[in-house]
């Protein structure tokens, strides 16, 4: 199914016009559409059905707490990163035993919190993470359960900044050091080895390297299965790739499903997978206003309501995102789309040819479900967006958009005399 069609000439999210949305949620105005969520979380389920997989939802993706409860509902754990995203989750519906906790520098606030909650498993990324999972455990009369994420040294060909399963990436340890790190976890107190993780980035394009990852990490984890009985699920990480651009296809979990499905079996270990992007990415969109068109000596701007502190994939990643008029035309205009925010860096499009709109118009902002909302900011003393959910016909705000005085909510100003 697609979450976003022309319906009469304008842009509707499943069966309500974005002009309506717009006009009764204001803009920018992040949407998502829950019949699209759930419709990328069933593909991979039933692409990997035979070995009834855990699809732990990658909460970074999108913490909206009616994004997890739509995944929660299908049946989904989480990928969390940090004490936070563990809290958002276990409100919206994921239970313990479907959460792994990854990330490189963990707190003992948050692993004591981990452990108090009974989760599945730490995905851990070092021997000195390792120790402080064992002295927080001591410490609190727990165990921790843990997976230790190895690095299969896998180019996914993808952003450098979204690359994390290379030797020189902070992430996991490589395979050499893999044996050594799982029998310093057996020795630790407080500590149940339960499994091995990998994952090579995001966004991944091509099944190749996750087939050349399994294959360098399936002989270790033959060995550790044999030396350790606890071990009992394999983590294959995440990082689906998705359609950005018209010549692009999502990574098809099916095909991804068929490469990777003989060496699963004959490890006949439990198999998590983390999809976040690929499950929320195309399930949302950002609406954002035009202001005015500006013609400068060698380019027209066409400037917004929306900035990078709403979005800043573009300026971070340089990433692509199509831009779609919600009002149906076929009219161009080449230039670039950019937002209020005093930065050179605050664009979505740049020499690109764009729909010919004028101020007031409405533009969608494609592919924003993934990394959009969540990683807004208040730069410029902006407030972040509202965020919406349609369902069929019916569309519910999941998120108030802020204002001035939630800008300014936490802060005092002290009396020095």
């Amino acid at each position: 199914m697609e979450g976003f069609t022309y319906r009469g000439g304008t842009l509707h999210a499943e069966e309500v016009s974005a002009v309506e949305l717009a006009e009764r949620y204001g803009t920018p105005l992040y949407v998502y559409s829950r019949g699209y969520l759930r419709h990328q979380f069933r593909r991979i389920r039933e692409a990997f059905a035979e070995i009834d997989p855990l699809i732990c939802f990658a909460v970074k993706a999108n913490t909206s707490a009616a994004v997890i409860h739509t995944f929660a509902a299908e049946g989904a754990g989480a990928d969390v990163v940090s004490g936070g995203e563990l809290y958002r989750a276990r409100r919206a519906g994921i239970p313990a035993n479907r959460i792994v906790f990854a990330g490189v520098g963990k707190t003992a606030e948050e692993i004591e919190y981990a452990i108090q909650e009974e989760i599945l498993g730490f995905t851990v990324e070092s021997e000195a993470e390792l120790h402080r999972i064992s002295e927080c455990a001591t410490r609190i009369g727990g165990t921790a359960r843990v997976d230790i994420r190895v690095n299969p040294d896998v180019d996914p060909k993808t952003h450098k900044y979204t690359s994390t399963g290379k030797k020189e990436n902070k992430f996991g340890v490589d395979l050499e050091r893999a044996v050594k790190a799982y029998e310093l976890a057996a020795r630790l107190p407080g500590v149940e080895i339960v499994g091995l993780h990998m994952h090579i980035g995001s966004p991944v394009m091509s099944i190749d390297p996750y087939v050349e990852a399994l294959e360098r990490v399936a002989p270790v984890v033959r060995e550790l299965k044999a030396a350790y009985p606890t071990l009992r699920h394999l983590d294959i990480g995440g990082g689906l790739g998705i359609r950005y651009r018209d010549e692009q296809e999502d990574l098809d979990p099916a095909r991804l499903a068929e490469a990777l499905l003989p060496t699963l079996r004959d490890l006949g270990l439990k198999v998590l997978l983390e999809p976040g992007r690929f499950l929320t990415g195309n399930a949302g969109i950002l609406l954002t206003r035009v202001q005015y068109l500006k013609e400068g000596p060698e380019k027209t701007f066409v400037i917004m309501d929306a900035a990078m502190n709403d979005l800043i994939r573009p300026a971070l990643y340089e990433a692509y995102h199509k831009i779609l008029p919600v009002r149906e035309t076929s009219d161009t205009l080449t230039g670039d789309l950019v937002g209020p925010v005093c930065e050179s860096g605050d664009f979505f499009a740049q020499n690109r040819e764009l729909p010919a709109v004028q101020a007031g118009e409405l533009l969608a902002v494609m592919s924003a479900g993934a990394y959009g909302y969540v990683m807004a900011s208040n730069y410029n003393s902006r407030g972040r967006p509202a965020e919406v959910m349609v369902s069929g016909g019916t569309a519910k705000l999941v998120q108030r958009r802020e204002t001035w005085d939630n800008l300014v909510a936490g802060e005092t100003i002290p009396a020095w005399e």
